[in-house]
């Protein structure tokens, strides 16, 4: 009966399966030991803990480089257990895995130059070189032990995967193996899935990628241990786009006068003001009615009234863009004030990086740092940049420790999750800076049971999660305006990026990046509407300016404070073609060419006006590519910290 169920070739699969990552541990092991020195754990217990952590990555791995084999050892053939048909799969099994395997052992040596496991980057490095096989050869020659031990390694695992054999046998009742042959391939594909995906289905999470390394780690570094150099490769095979352009009109001279990447202000006396940065979910410009009394919408109607009435008492930012697309693109462009184009930076080879940005620079200041997010811990890979960033305590759904306030979705709901903050901050020593990512105002727009009645659907889904989200954030605000720590605070609210729109103003293209910008500080002068073009990336040099920081930082945004040191401009992308808006134009880039300029308010972008060329449209293109050239050169070249 077992033959007819085909176990003991399941038997045998995992088996084979097991090897795969016993050897992925060995060489945990010996990357270890090539860079103790570099990666100091303290104890073996902790190195068993990342060891533990980096099962996940190495079951992406691993089921990523099996994919064929595993698909070819389940097929419901009964010849599957013949001998020609197993030693197809031997070799199937090893030029796959060897393959792979040895990428790690490459970084037992490479890892000390790069102090990053190896990436796609690599590869298309080698591209440019005329002497692959030099260097290969060298390579072989000058660490010639790590080769012994790969060969060493292999022989041994070859050896075992040999001692145990799969039994041949042809079916004699063909309905029932076929039966559960079919069952188990539908069964074993879907583990399949599970695992690639880093062992989670659910549909509020995706894909691991190198991020994620970094959420169980104490010390950055360690996340490398975590990582295996297969998944490294493999995450970032398809996904890299950053690539240093060369263009022949842009120097150090250039990007100096039209980025001015190094910003400096001397605006406003030091001081040390708590910060609170509130990100919203999927909040559109367009949900809030203070940010459209001059969008001309017939029939408009605002579902945001608590913003709206805080809006008369702030200084907002009426014509502010997100730099990019997705919630972590908004975590990056509003912390550390760098965009992400066609990829996500903190999805690229190069998030591992000292990098400055408004937590660095706080906590240079002596600000405690948080980090709020109802979501599973990890979710949207906000824990591991978080990290990377070097915020000190991050708040998520672990945290506040009550399910019974879960969404079914997502995470905990805006308006419990928002008192857990304020509860939070409360304990805190000031200053402090604080930032929330909310959840509730996402797909599938879901709301409490209670306030099924008080928030109804308009006339897209959102509309009722906008008006829940705010809300919440209301209630936020009664009970902190009782606190003490209340009345020294700046709080800005901004939205990752935009999400269903409603009107037709938001469906052109400019504006589908349309997310509002809100700077309030209880009793203060920051009060009033600013029509200039604004965008996520100018947060972080402008709250340096609000409290009076004196020292010169990364920046690639301004101070929207400051109208003297820099003009206003916004820069994002569609995916592959950059759009970038500053004076009277809007520029579209492919990257190496502007493709066309359109009226700043032409937000339809419909008449394109190249054919009539000016000064100042030879100048933002400049700027453009000034812009990526120093940017990726930044990224790539691991100086976000200067």
């Amino acid at each position: 009966m077992q033959k007819h169920l085909r176990l003991n070739e399941y038997k045998v699969l995992l088996f084979r399966i097991s090897l795969a990552y016993l050897f992925y541990f060995v060489a945990r092991v010996l990357f270890y030991f090539f860079n103790a020195d570099l990666l100091r754990v303290e104890s073996v217990s902790d190195f068993l803990s990342l060891c533990y952590y980096g099962l996940a990555f190495d079951t992406t791995a691993i089921l990523y480089v099996n994919l064929l084999f595993i698909v070819f050892s389940i097929l419901p053939f009964w010849k599957n257990t013949k001998a020609g048909y197993q030693k197809f799969l031997f070799y199937l099994y090893f030029g796959t895995n060897l393959l792979a395997y040895a990428t790690n052992f490459i970084d037992f040596i490479y890892y000390k130059f790069t102090f990053a496991r190896t990436t796609i980057v690599a590869l298309n490095v080698l591209e440019h070189e005329t002497n692959k096989t030099t260097l290969f050869l060298n390579f072989l020659v000058e660490y010639w032990y790590v080769f012994v031990l790969f060969v060493l390694s292999s022989f041994l695992w070859v050896f075992l995967y040999k001692k145990v054999r799969v039994q041949s046998f042809k079916p004699t009742k063909y309905l029932p193996y076929f039966s559960f042959s079919t069952a188990g391939f539908l069964i074993i594909v879907l583990l399949v899935i599970g695992g690639i995906r880093g062992g989670d289905f659910k549909k509020s999470t995706r894909p691991i990628n190198l991020l994620d390394a970094s959420r169980n780690v104490k010390n950055i570094v360690h996340s490398d241990i975590v990582l295996n150099t297969p998944f490294a490769i493999i995450r970032t095979a398809f996904t890299n786009s950053f690539l240093i352009p060369a263009y022949p009109d842009v120097n150090a001279q250039v990007i100096a006068r039209e980025v001015q990447p190094v910003k400096s202000y001397h605006n406003n006396p030091k001081t040390k003001p708590n910060v609170v940065v509130m990100i919203v979910e999927s909040f559109g410009r367009e949900y809030i009615g203070a940010f459209n009394k001059k969008s001309n919408i017939p029939n408009y109607k605002s579902h945001a009234p608590f913003l709206d009435s805080l809006a008369q008492h702030s200084m907002i930012f009426t014509n502010a863009y997100a730099n990019g697309r997705q919630s972590i693109h908004g975590m990056s462009s509003v912390l550390a004030g760098i965009p992400s184009f066609k990829d996500a930076f903190t999805s690229s080879p190069y998030p591992k990086q000292k990098i400055e940005s408004l937590v660095s620079t706080l906590k240079s200041e002596g600000y405690n740092t948080s980090f709020f997010h109802g979501a599973a811990n990890g979710s949207m890979g906000f824990l591991g940049f978080s990290k990377i960033l070097g915020i000190d305590e991050y708040y998520g759904r672990t945290e506040f420790n009550d399910d019974s306030q879960f969404d079914g979705f997502w995470g905990i709901w805006d308006e419990p999750f928002l008192q857990f903050m304020k509860k939070t901050l409360d304990k805190k020593k000031a200053p402090f800076f604080a930032t929330v990512f909310t959840v509730s105002s996402h797909e599938p727009y879901v709301i409490p049971e209670k306030y099924k009645n008080r928030f109804r659907e308009g006339g897209v889904p959102i509309h009722k999660s906008a008006e829940y989200t705010d809300y919440s954030i209301k209630r936020f605000f009664d009970e902190a305006k009782k606190e003490p720590w209340f009345e020294n605070t700046i709080f800005v609210m901004v939205a990752d990026h935009c999400n269903q729109i409603y009107y037709d103003e938001y469906q052109k293209p400019i504006n589908r990046f349309a997310v509002p910008i809100m700077i309030y500080k209880p009793n203060s002068k920051y009060v009033g509407v600013d029509d200039d073009f604004a965008q996520q990336i100018d947060i972080f040099p402008t709250i340096m300016d609000m409290i009076g920081y004196d020292k010169p930082f990364r920046s690639w945004g301004r101070s929207l404070l400051d109208k003297k040191s820099s003009q206003p401009f916004v820069i994002n992308s569609t995916g592959n073609i950059y759009q970038f808006a500053r004076g009277n134009y809007i520029c579209t880039f492919d990257g190496k060419k502007a493709l066309g300029f359109y009226d700043k308010n032409d937000k339809a972008l419909k008449h394109n006006l190249i054919k009539n060329r000016n000064s100042e449209m030879d100048d933002i293109e400049l700027n453009c590519k000034a812009f990526i050239q120093d940017y990726m050169e930044r990224v790539v070249n691991k100086k976000l910290d200067k």
